[in-house]
């Protein structure tokens, strides 16, 4: 993806069966061109996945679709998988927390 591309969110409409989130990516010298990306009702309903993460994982997935077609994607509507949601939630999982003082067990050994 090249310095000179601008995305920006521009919001998103509730559907009977997705959600869906609308882009708008300005590359200069060319038209902005609009992508969506549909996630399904379910993911939401059975806490796949937050509302408020919704917007970060589509835009991760339009990043990676201009990455991989040199910001010319043939395709401007993209529904984003379960696996998708999957990965994002595991690398978005909170690290685990180290004491500052050791466990009353590590302290009697």
């Amino acid at each position: 993806m090249s310095d000179g591309i601008i995305i920006q969110y521009v919001g998103f409409e509730a559907k009977a069966l997705v959600r869906e989130y609308r882009f708008q990516v300005r590359l200069t010298a060319v038209e902005p061109r609009e992508f969506t990306l549909a996630i399904g009702n379910d993911a939401f309903s059975t806490h796949r996945v937050r509302f408020q993460d919704a917007p970060d994982i589509c835009s991760h997935r339009l990043h990676h679709e201009l990455a991989v077609y040199a910001n010319h994607p043939p395709e401007t509507s993209f529904r984003i998988s379960n696996e998708e949601l999957d990965e994002y939630r595991i690398s978005h999982l909170p690290k685990a927390q180290r004491s500052l003082y050791p466990s009353r067990a590590a302290r009697e050994s």
